[in-house]
């Protein structure tokens, strides 16, 4: 990176642009890791992929952390960034060569977490439509409704409608009703 003002000029080497991307990664991005790493695990299928969603998330979240203008915070910003980018990319897998009988079931191979629970639900979450995914995690993280309807692009009522059908939703695929 190279800095000029007025007949100064300044040039990072290497190692002090890694210091100031592991600066911004410490600071800034891995205080919301836990919001990156729910998104990313919704919409993956294998621990290789989910390393990918999340690298490219953080790549993409300090790509565009000069045009946060402030309008949200900072954890909305990270949310909507991360969800474009797995948004994405699971487009772009799924256009690649999933077929359905060779999806790989989540709670085998992913090993983001090891609790049987978390990725019962995990697997009922990635039934859901893109949009009640987003939906649910963003509840899932307590987010208020009003917050997550200025995210989707909704009413707060909406929001709280949409998170009580969720829920059934959530219950019917966990009780084993659907498959």
């Amino acid at each position: 990176m190279k800095l000029s003002c007025n007949n100064f000029t300044f040039q990072n080497t290497y190692q002090e642009n890694q210091i100031l991307s592991n600066d911004f990664y410490i600071t800034s991005i891995l205080p919301h890791a836990g919001i990156i790493i729910k998104i990313c695990r919704a919409y993956t299928d294998s621990q290789e992929d989910f390393e990918d969603f999340y690298q490219e998330a953080c790549l993409q979240i300090w790509k565009s952390r000069d045009a946060f203008q402030n309008k949200s915070k900072w954890s909305t910003w990270i949310y909507r960034i991360t969800l474009n980018v797995c948004l994405t990319l699971a487009k772009r897998n799924a256009k690649k060569e999933y077929s359905l009988e060779k999806t790989p079931n989540l709670s085998e191979d992913n090993k983001a977490f090891q609790n049987e629970d978390l990725n019962l639900l995990y697997d009922a979450i990635k039934k859901l439509s893109e949009v009640d995914r987003a939906i649910i995690l963003l509840h899932l993280e307590e987010n208020p409704y009003k917050e997550i309807a200025a995210i989707i692009g909704t009413s707060a009522n909406n929001i709280a409608v949409r998170i009580n059908r969720i829920k059934k939703q959530l219950k019917i695929i966990l009780d084993g009703k659907i498959n």
